[in-house]
């Protein structure tokens, strides 16, 4: 009899045990029902102060701040050149100096350059002569005088002084010589290079007494009036730019005096820092910036109304954003939003989850997070 009393004390024992172990297990159940909702006594909820309120329709404007510095596009890089070759019998040239369009860079000299206006006025003389023979041939040949043979020799010798002259003539163009005003008197050892923009010399590849070769490059000048300015814009900035966006520009030592510019291109395509190019073009050039020189840029924008809350209703937990609603008494549910815009103390945010008749926390969210996180690292 004692050994029977004994097994159902044993058995009484053990439920008793798994009793108290699923009740336990029950208790702790409620902190982490969800991994996205949080919790809390009454008394948890009173003393981290939390307040709820419902999110306002409200539309923002705000400023998107952005770096970036001169750029000089490919097409305002001069490589001056010259067809012949020559040697450099007068420059001043230095980098950094600024030159204006049709200014002279250098003087080169060759004997070629007398040979090609000798020759150019040879085929001159001997086009004029050509035409007279023409002109007379064509008279006798109208009379049936001379026979249309040599009338045909002679407009075909026309030609050739006429082509042999044209060409002549672009060659001394190409050098700068202006054929119409060119006379046996003028002939000149010496042509001068000109600069064919406004603009700043970057590079001097030549000194007095150097011979240069054909197309080899003299100098390098940067069209300072087509200068760009290139930006790095966020991911999360993006949307809000746009084509034709005006933008303040001022330098790290000058942020009183702003410049005004126009957005002019976005690349679409993001670098490995999440970022896009954003091209920029002044209103009005200013000497100031040179080029790869770091600059600053604001961008004013405006966005449609959207749902806002104070900023410390949002808070960020592993790069992403969040907001806690207000479900039942003292349980908040964990909810990702995007941000947009944020001015005097207003976040906007968006989410499927979230409308204008959400109840959110709006002050203390933060504890909540921890909350959240001390669950988790718990499991």
């Amino acid at each position: 009899m004692k050994r029977y009393i004994v097994s159902i004390l044993a058995c009484t024992t053990l439920f008793s045990c798994g009793k108290k172990e699923t009740e336990t297990s029950t208790e702790k159940q409620p902190a982490t029902a969800a991994a996205n909702v949080v919790e809390l006594t009454t008394e948890q909820a009173k003393n981290a102060g939390i307040e709820t309120g419902k999110p306002l329709e409200k539309e923002l404007s705000g400023t998107i701040q952005l770096q970036g510095s001169v750029t000089v596009p490919p097409q305002s890089i001069v490589h001056v050149t010259f067809p012949l070759g020559g040697y450099i019998r007068k420059t001043n040239l230095m980098p950094g100096m600024q030159v204006q369009k049709g200014q002279v860079l250098a003087v080169i000299e060759d004997m070629q350059y007398i040979q090609l206006q000798q020759d150019y006025l040879t085929a001159k003389e001997q086009f004029r002569l050509s035409e007279m023979e023409y002109n007379r041939q064509k008279e006798l040949n109208a009379k049936k005088a001379s026979s249309d043979k040599l009338f045909e020799q002679v407009t075909a010798e026309k030609e050739t002084h006429r082509i042999t002259m044209v060409s002549l003539s672009q060659k001394l163009t190409l050098l700068g010589v202006n054929p119409s005003r060119l006379t046996a008197s003028t002939i000149s050892k010496s042509l001068s290079i000109v600069s064919p923009v406004n603009g700043l010399v970057s590079k001097v590849n030549v000194n007095v007494g150097k011979y240069i070769a054909a197309t080899e490059m003299l100098f390098e000048l940067i069209n300072v009036q087509d200068i760009v300015l290139t930006f790095n814009a966020f991911e999360k900035d993006i949307p809000y730019l746009k084509t034709g966006q005006k933008v303040e520009v001022y330098l790290n030592d000058r942020s009183s005096d702003k410049l005004s510019a126009k957005v002019m291109y976005i690349n679409q395509s993001l670098n490995g820092d999440r970022a896009a190019e954003i091209i920029c073009k002044l209103d009005r050039y200013d000497s100031a910036l040179l080029p790869g020189q770091f600059v600053n840029a604001d961008v004013s924008i405006s966005n449609k109304k959207s749902l806002t809350v104070p900023e410390e209703a949002v808070t960020e937990w592993q790069g992403k954003n969040y907001v806690f609603e207000h479900k039942i008494e003292n349980s908040y549910e964990m909810i990702p939003v995007t941000v947009g815009i944020v001015q005097n103390g207003m976040k906007q945010i968006s989410s499927e989850k979230v409308s204008a008749n959400s109840e959110l926390v709006i002050k203390n969210a933060y504890s909540l997070l921890m909350k959240a996180m001390n669950s988790v690292e718990e499991e």
